[in-house]
């Protein structure tokens, strides 16, 4: 199951401890689309089947702006900061293996917990 996209400016910390849990976990730069605007790189999340991660704020609009028209993606997972890196991980492992995919479209939701 495809599970999370990470956006070019999340940071790769807790990308990689995701990873080391197997969790899978797939970066803007790894599929080469870092140049990608915003609602492109959500919609390229979305292509793929993956919750979007992210710390920037723009997100949260184009979340609800998507929301507000009925436009359908694959959800927003909103890390603010200041943050613990170890506590995302496992929030972010908690919820992937508590969340099915369906229970996150289409929301945008807040870490930490």
């Amino acid at each position: 199951m495809n599970l999370f996209y990470a956006d070019a400016n999340f940071h790769r910390a807790i990308t990689t401890g995701l990873k080391q849990r197997g969790i899978d976990v797939r970066t803007a730069q790894e599929d080469r689309a870092d140049h990608l605007s915003d609602p492109d790189l959500l919609s390229r999340a979305t292509e793929q089947g993956r919750v979007l991660l992210t710390h920037d704020t723009d997100f949260l609009s184009i979340g609800v702006e998507w929301q507000q028209r009925g436009q359908a993606f694959c959800g927003v997972l909103f890390v603010s900061t200041p943050f613990s890196i170890v506590q995302c991980i496992e929030d972010m492992e908690l919820l992937a293996h508590a969340e099915l995919p369906e229970h996150l479209a289409n929301r945008v939701l807040f870490l930490p917990f």
